[in-house]
């Protein structure tokens, strides 16, 4: 019976993206070619401008991010046991590769989590994700892995075709879609990528959007 409702679960998710716009969601299939074969990645728009408090009590919003690609995703208290996304292999297929090169070509890349009370509104005490993180995660740094408190539907609030990530719906996580997508925005805040966080090959997926996106930036650079 769990089986038959998890399949079924995925299969009105899969609804969703698509409906939201297949060109939008499933991008990596129609990324477009440049010179010397290069595929770069489409850019969808400007994000919301977006604050929030970190874990040292200081106020950060979107602008301090400037210079930096930034994955967005939403954590909960219940994490990694029961969480919105894959919490494993998000921390082993994109933070520790972050970790582990960012003196090289990674370090300006930075994941931003916002905690949610697991229906997607924003949670005040994140203490337990905190000690969470530090104890699940090797290498952990607050730097690189930002634990946010703030209001989430704030940077997940962007529209196109008519849809917008807000969806609402029993079939989501805590009955809010936006909970289980991460975002991928460029140096100047615009949407690049958005993918689901609950499937391995979604993440793995994402892992590669981020080298595209970082070898775009390597080619804009070789020619200056």
């Amino acid at each position: 019976m769990a089986k038959k409702t998890n399949a079924s679960r995925k299969k009105v998710v899969m609804a969703f993206l698509l409906l939201f716009a297949p060109a939008f969601f499933l991008v990596f299939f129609s990324t477009r070619s440049c010179s010397n074969n290069f595929k770069e990645l489409d850019d969808f728009g400007l994000a919301k401008e977006y604050s929030f408090i970190d874990t040292k009590g200081k106020k950060r919003t979107s602008k301090d991010f400037e210079g930096d690609i930034v994955l967005i995703t939403t954590l909960q208290e219940t994490c990694p046991d029961d969480c919105a996304i894959l919490f494993f292999n998000l921390q082993q297929a994109i933070y520790q590769h972050i970790y582990t090169n960012k003196r090289k070509k990674l370090k300006q890349v930075r994941i931003i989590s916002f905690a949610t009370d697991g229906e997607g509104n924003p949670l005040e005490d994140v203490t337990t994700i905190d000690e969470m993180l530090k104890d699940r995660v090797p290498n952990y740094d607050p730097e690189t892995w930002i634990l946010a408190k703030g209001d989430a539907r704030t940077v997940y609030n962007f529209e196109r075709n008519n849809q917008n990530l807000l969806q609402e719906g029993d079939e989501f996580y805590g009955g809010q879609a936006f909970q289980e997508l991460i975002l991928l925005l460029d140096k100047k805040n615009h949407l690049r990528m958005v993918l689901r966080g609950d499937e391995e090959g979604m993440i793995r997926r994402m892992k590669e959007h981020v080298a595209l996106l970082q070898k775009q930036y390597d080619k804009e650079a070789a020619k200056k």
